[in-house]
């Protein structure tokens, strides 16, 4: 065949061809020509005049093991399966107007990276690129966020700038939200964590925004936190520290719990027995705030009344009774008219103990009605008995050891007003006094008295011991200046003659003055002289030693009387010779004139 004959054939068979696609049913084939396809020569699908078993998906057209060399995916389309109709249209290829994303391969990264497809936002939030952890393929918006890759926390996006945080309704709190809401529901919150709640409780528990104060309140301030604790809003450990009023103001069985039916006669100052820690029991019971008697509680049943064993008394728990100790008992003597007796008799009340001393029944005289033992005193003009019944050294003090002989009638020389001194009563006693003063028995004479025999009474008295009354000195042994030496007793005085002899030979033991001395067996017997001469008109230097005028002719008369001598007189043989004028035979020391 020429090629002209060819050519005419083939142009023969596409005229033929356009004439019967002109004519031609396409749809009638299950495949209708519409976009695009529409305008395609058949030709270009049916290659080499083969109409029967064509391909009809767009991979037998559209790719490179089609049949027909059509466009292809270009190398940068995003990893897909072959169906092209899942995104593209008949009409053009692109744009594309919808996305299959079930015929998407990979990640949505892969896509939607800001280049092939829409990315994420300079605004997104910090977030990975599994943009399918919040997003869907049937809507881009809203997103339903997948938080367990969110690093940060609520607030980082819930700032009401990235993403919705909290409204203008929202309470005052910090921006941890996460404490409060759940991830999986925004709202409402499924807990209140109040340790991010800023501002005071009612700001919230107001009854609008929070359960607020029940209309049956008690009467209070507006800071819940007082009472309530955020862990439970009841039981409420009430916090008093706020409470200005008193107890009653609440606790009036109204608003709070008050007094029970029970509850013992007082006044409303419930705050005086209880605290507000622990309302009972009751610490401590003011009975100053009690009404009634005391026997009104004091009955054995509602608080301890009296003993089996008390003694015979009547109601008046306070008439022996203290509200500051129930024990010791204060007896109120006060009421009592008669005598102790008449109650301590061992029946009614406590009497005397088998020990007790021999005694009348006058208790009231030894005892008071304060402390009834130890006895006040002793008052003796009860005890029955001698003084050693008592005073035997048990029941009493007795006789000490070193007591002198004496029999047991102790009243001899003590009195029952003061033990000691003893006044001694020396009419029974016959002998002398060193019978018993000997220092042994009773005092005696003690180191430094004056040396003297025994017989005390010579110069002491049995009333008063000393001072002595008088110095006998017949009893006194030794010398005067054992004595007068101006210390024990008086000595001589600073003008005394200068002599070392003893007193009495001048004083007597009668009269200290005058003195009685007198020369004894000197040869010049100043003794005799006439006129009895002061000692100082011989011993002018007032002491034994004689200073002598004419000392040449001592000790004889010439010695004093050198200048009465006359020479020339009758019978005068010269000084030397007449020295001793009484041996002359005419001078007398005895005469009345020389």
């Amino acid at each position: 065949m020429t090629i002209r004959a060819s050519i005419l054939l083939t142009a023969l068979v596409f005229s033929a061809a356009a004439s019967a696609q002109e004519s031609f049913d396409h749809y009638s084939t299950g495949f209708d020509l519409d976009g695009a396809h529409e305008n395609v020569s058949c030709d270009r699908c049916h290659a080499g005049g083969i109409f029967e078993g064509t391909n009809p998906t767009c991979l037998g057209c559209h790719s490179q093991i089609g049949t027909v060399l059509s466009s292809m995916k270009p190398p940068g389309h995003v990893t897909s399966s072959d169906t092209c109709d899942s995104c593209h249209t008949t009409s053009a290829w692109s744009p594309v107007f919808y996305m299959d994303h079930t015929a998407v391969s990979g990640s949505c990264g892969t896509c939607h990276n800001g280049t092939i497809a829409t990315g994420k936002p300079p605004g997104h939030i910090a977030s990975g690129d599994q943009c399918d952890d919040c997003h869907n393929s049937t809507l881009w918006v809203p997103a339903v966020f997948d938080h367990a890759n969110i690093s940060g926390n609520c607030f980082s996006c819930h700032n009401n700038v990235d993403v919705e945080g909290k409204d203008a309704r929202h309470i005052n709190t910090t921006n941890i939200c996460e404490d409060c809401h759940r991830s999986s529901f925004w709202e409402p919150a499924w807990t209140v964590d109040h340790t991010h709640v800023i501002g005071t409780c009612v700001s919230c528990h107001n009854g609008a925004t929070a359960t607020g104060k029940h209309p049956a309140h008690i009467s209070s301030g507006d800071n819940c936190d007082d009472c309530h604790t955020t862990a439970a809003w009841s039981p409420a450990n009430f916090d008093h520290a706020s409470i200005t009023g008193n107890c009653f103001s609440c606790h009036d069985g109204v608003q709070a719990v008050g007094k029970d039916a029970a509850h013992i006669n007082t006044t409303n100052v419930c705050e005086d027995c209880h605290n507000v820690v622990t309302f009972a029991p009751a610490d401590t019971v003011d009975h100053t705030q009690v009404v009634g008697t005391c026997f009104s509680c004091h009955d054995g049943v509602t608080a301890e009344g009296k003993h089996p064993t008390h003694i015979t008394s009547g109601d008046n728990c306070d008439d022996c009774h203290t509200t500051n100790a129930w024990i010791p008992a204060n007896f109120d003597h006060v009421n009592i008219t008669d005598n102790c007796v008449s109650c301590h008799n061992g029946t009614d009340a406590t009497g005397k103990h088998p020990t007790h001393i021999n005694t009348t029944d006058i208790c009231e005289d030894c005892h008071n009605n304060v402390t009834f033992a130890p006895a006040d005193i002793v008052d003796h003009t009860q005890v029955i008995g001698t003084c050693i019944s008592c005073h035997d050294g048990v029941t009493a003090e007795g006789k000490h050891p070193t007591h002198i002989t004496s029999g047991d009638n102790c009243d001899d020389c003590h009195t029952t007003v003061a033990w000691i001194p003893a006044n001694f009563d020396h009419v029974n006693i016959t002998n002398n006094c060193v019978s018993c003063h000997n220092g042994t028995d009773a005092t005696g004479k003690d180191p430094t008295h004056i040396l003297t025999t025994d017989v005390c009474e010579d110069c002491h008295s049995t009333t008063t011991w000393a001072p002595v009354t008088t110095v006998d000195h017949t009893q006194v042994l030794g010398s005067c200046s054992s004595c007068h030496d101006g210390n024990t007793a008086t000595g001589k005085d600073a003008g005394h003659f200068v002599t070392s002899r003893e007193c009495d030979e001048c004083h007597t033991t009668n009269a200290w003055t005058p003195d009685i001395y007198r020369h004894v067996g000197l040869g010049y017997e100043p003794l005799d002289h006439s006129g009895n001469f002061d000692c100082t008109e011989c011993h002018t230097n007032n002491s034994e030693v004689i200073i002598w005028p004419t000392p040449a002719y001592q000790p004889d008369c010439a010695g004093c009387h050198f200048n009465d001598y006359r020479p020339g007189v009758d019978k005068h043989n010269g000084i030397d010779n007449d020295r001793n004028c009484a041996s002359s035979g005419c001078h007398s020391i005895s005469a009345g004139e020389w």
